[in-house]
């Protein structure tokens, strides 16, 4: 078995009516979240085609050459309204384009600047490191394209390395919120030139105790600059942000946070206590990749050593590991050198694999947004995908509560490690037994990785004073 147990500033206003004697009425809320503001100001019309954007051509040129042809949902109704500066609450399932649908509007806003040592023009602000490299990838092609500078700024890396960073200028800034509080004490860094600013999975970062963090830095940049708040779900811990940050702001909504995806199946495998382990070893051995979550570092770390024994190319991924062993095990999997990665919500938000078509909750998550976020690493940009979540026999109630609030209808099904339903759900398979040892990577490939835990698009090395830089 697995399982171990601010100040704000003048501009920021409540958006939600048209003034004290007239209020408009707001949306009911669904149960869990706050009922959304309704702009004063009608919002532009949403858009099929990038064509029909006020873009630089660089950016179109660029969308060309890495093959983005059509916008999501969710970018095609928020560009037109981003780009034209407003403030923008978007929500939208992960998977579903919320990276570029903040990032040409922030990138298109800002060409032709430049930023002064130490005073980044634009900041995004994301709850992880692996969510914040993964903005920093989507992003940087498109940057370089307009010759613009950017910084990724997480703990776990050096802080003295992506201190020189900021010294030498960048526009862009991606960052998590404390380690960039650091290096504002340090005054490395300050937010008062920052004039597009970005929060991406705000929700993410309130559970995870950033409020405080997140408000002071939100009451650091330019009083009159854009807000654009990104997010998967908006429950009311979200609201408190939306109240003191946003103006006006244009409200989109792809589709609602419970809402699952058509390309998504969802199942739920009952299993004995005494068979969980059988069934996990036998679901890791399928061909092609895997992700498992479980809820510790330690039940990560014992079922990748017993994947490992067993035959399994397996390895962990949690927030015990450093940042460059983090981010090696992710290029590893991306690649196929490994077939399972194991983890705990460390990896729910903020990863992106290409091609990942099965999702393993060897530990049911506690919480229905852990479940969608978990989910959605796979059935990504119209891709399809399965997440299978094991469940024991005390664990049924509880499972069935998670999923009439996620409100998802699984596929549910009694199973033990030697079905034909298991391998038909999820290919699983008698691994090799033959115990597996997984290589670091050569010495050359580790210090290209060291300096700031990311490389420019294709693989090749980020430019020595900036990471993934223009």
């Amino acid at each position: 078995m697995y399982r171990s147990s601010g100040s704000v500033p003048a501009r920021n206003r409540p958006s939600y009516s048209r003034s004290q004697s007239a209020p408009r009425r707001r949306p009911m809320a669904t149960p869990g979240e706050f009922a959304l503001p309704v702009s004063t100001t009608p919002s532009l019309p949403p858009v099929e085609s990038f064509a029909d954007l006020d873009m630089p051509s660089e950016l179109l040129d660029t969308l060309t050459h890495e093959g983005v042809t059509v916008p999501f949902p969710i970018q095609g109704a928020t560009l037109p309204n981003s780009l034209a500066g407003r403030d923008l609450l978007g929500r939208g399932r992960t998977g579903s384009g919320k990276t570029l649908a903040f990032g040409l509007a922030l990138l298109a806003r800002t060409a032709g600047k430049r930023a002064e040592p130490r005073q980044p023009l634009a900041l995004v602000l994301v709850p992880t490191r692996e969510l914040a490299q993964q903005v920093t990838d989507a992003l940087t092609p498109y940057a370089r394209s307009l010759r613009l500078r950017m910084a990724t700024v997480v703990g776990g890396m050096s802080i003295g390395r992506q201190a020189s960073v900021l010294r030498g200028g960048a526009e862009v800034v991606v960052a998590t919120p404390g380690r960039l509080k650091d290096l504002i004490e340090r005054r490395d860094c300050r937010l008062d030139h920052v004039a597009i600013t970005v929060l991406d999975e705000a929700d993410q970062m309130a559970d995870m105790g950033f409020m405080p963090q997140v408000t002071a830095l939100l009451a650091q940049v330019r009083p009159d600059g854009q807000r654009m708040l990104f997010s998967a779900t908006l429950d009311r811990n979200v609201d408190r942000l939306v109240r003191q940050f946003l103006t006006d702001p244009v409200v989109h909504s792809v589709d609602p946070s419970a809402n699952t995806v058509t390309t998504m199946e969802h199942h739920v495998l009952h299993v004995a206590s005494a068979d969980k382990q059988a069934t996990t070893r036998r679901i890791a051995a399928r061909e092609g990749r895997v992700l498992m979550f479980l809820d510790t570092k330690h039940a990560v770390d014992l079922l990748t050593r017993d994947l490992l024994a067993s035959g399994v190319r397996a390895a962990a991924l949690h927030g015990g590991k450093s940042q460059p062993q983090r981010n090696r095990t992710l290029d590893q999997f991306k690649s196929g050198h490994v077939t399972v990665l194991v983890a705990t919500n460390v990896a729910a938000r903020g990863i992106h694999v290409d091609n990942l078509d099965l999702v393993v909750n060897v530990d049911p998550p506690t919480d229905h947004k852990d479940y969608l976020h978990r989910g959605g690493r796979t059935a990504r940009a119209g891709e399809s995908g399965s997440v299978v979540t094991l469940v024991l026999p005390n664990q049924r109630r509880e499972m069935a509560r998670l999923m009439s609030h996620a409100g998802i209808t699984p596929q549910t099904t009694q199973v033990s490690a030697d079905d034909d339903e298991l391998a038909r759900i999820t290919g699983a398979q008698e691994p090799s037994g033959v115990p597996v040892v997984i290589a670091a990577p050569p010495a050359a490939e580790r210090v290209r990785r060291t300096s700031y835990g990311s490389r420019g698009r294709g693989g090749r090395p980020a430019p020595r004073r900036r990471p993934a830089a223009a």
